[in-house]
């Protein structure tokens, strides 16, 4: 046994998932896999011109979520849909999922039904069964979910697809599920200072508190786009903020990129909450995350496509690897853009000086 001690947090989340890809490394590969560790989903052939894409996604209790302020039906929900984001940034269809539970002791029958419920609204939405899975005690409420989807070979759609002079663009609007946490920490907080006193203030924030705790992947825009004839080059879904996203892609790529601050799109209810605490908004779409709208990049002949797309914002554009990440803003010019945010296993999780913008660590 080893006497040696490495702390992960050496490495940082992607680090380590590097690191237990490479001991994987000498397994031989199937002819029928297409693509392994490294995406949003992993791809492999399910016959002739169809292919099979499949996630694993977990939830945790004090890590992803606080169960006294999220319902169950909201977790449930929200439980499916970020695996099926996974699935749709691949451009598939989901099918099947199964469940696994580690259900604490404090829990009662009554949760797990509302949990359910949660779940199985999520399935009606998005077209897709629950055929399985697994339960144990444990702890903290624990869920993991796995969601298997289906797509034609000629149609999937991976990180690594931009090049030069694409179009980067974005899906719906960004920074509401960041927007939604603060109010949610901020009420949460009111609640431990004032006691019997407090009285919730919620009113004005119901559509970014929806984006935070029950947010929708946007399987619609599978739909959209053949419909529009739009074929993306690339696409993910942004679970961590567009700076993480946009890095993944380029690095997936070999491309560099600009984003344009002033095209990033945002709800009037985020802009409202970013005023109330006097933040920057724009942090809440390059950091806060959690948003799972899409990510992707059209070759320019497709740029008007985009355009004429109800929902579908043109924010920058592919470049030259040599040109690194940058963001471009009238103010400030074009400066880097770095993958910020919170990471787990990141030894300045903690930190409020990373642009206090706390991602699924404190998700309520």
């Amino acid at each position: 046994m080893s006497q040696h001690f490495t702390p992960i947090s050496t490495l940082g989340e992607f680090g380590l998932i590097q690191r237990l890809s490479d001991r994987l490394a000498d397994i031989p590969r199937s002819p029928d896999l297409i693509e392994g560790i490294g995406d949003d989903a992993a791809v492999y052939r399910a016959g002739e011109g169809i292919l099979h894409v499949i996630t694993t996604d977990a939830l945790i209790e004090g890590v992803h979520f606080d169960r006294t302020f999220i319902p169950m039906s909201f977790l449930g929900y929200k439980a499916i849909s970020v695996n099926v984001s996974d699935v749709v940034a691949m451009n598939a269809r989901p099918m099947y999922a199964t469940v696994t539970l580690g259900i604490p002791r404090n829990m009662s029958v009554e949760m797990l039904d509302s949990l359910y419920d949660g779940m199985r609204a999520a399935c009606k939405k998005y077209g897709m069964e629950l055929v399985g899975g697994d339960t144990s005690t444990s702890h903290a409420l624990y869920l993991s979910i796995t969601v298997i989807g289906e797509v034609a070979e000629r149609d999937v759609v991976f990180r690594r697809g931009a090049n030069v002079g694409d179009f980067l663009c974005v899906t719906g609007d960004v920074g509401g599920a960041y927007a939604g946490l603060k109010i949610l920490l901020d009420q949460r907080q009111a609640l431990k200072d004032m006691g019997d006193d407090y009285e919730p203030d919620l009113e004005a924030h119901q559509y970014v508190i929806q984006r935070q705790l029950r947010p929708n992947a946007r399987l619609d825009m599978i739909d959209a786009f053949k419909k529009a004839g739009i074929r993306p080059t690339s696409m993910i879904d942004i679970s961590d903020g567009i700076a993480s996203e946009i890095h993944h892609i380029s690095t997936k790529s070999g491309v560099g990129a600009t984003v344009r601050i002033p095209a990033l799109p945002f709800d009037p209810e985020t802009r409202a909450v970013a005023d109330q605490f006097m933040d920057d908004i724009d942090a809440y779409a390059l950091f806060g995350g959690e948003d799972y709208e899409l990510l992707f990049t059209v070759d320019p002949s497709q740029a008007e496509l985009v355009d004429g797309l109800e929902g579908c914002s043109v924010i920058g554009n592919i470049e030259e690897a040599t040109k690194g990440i940058r963001a471009y803003s009238p103010d400030t010019g074009l400066l880097p853009l770095h993958p910020a945010g919170y990471q787990h296993f990141d030894p300045d999780e903690d930190n409020p000086d990373n642009f206090g913008l706390p991602e699924s660590k404190h998700i309520l």
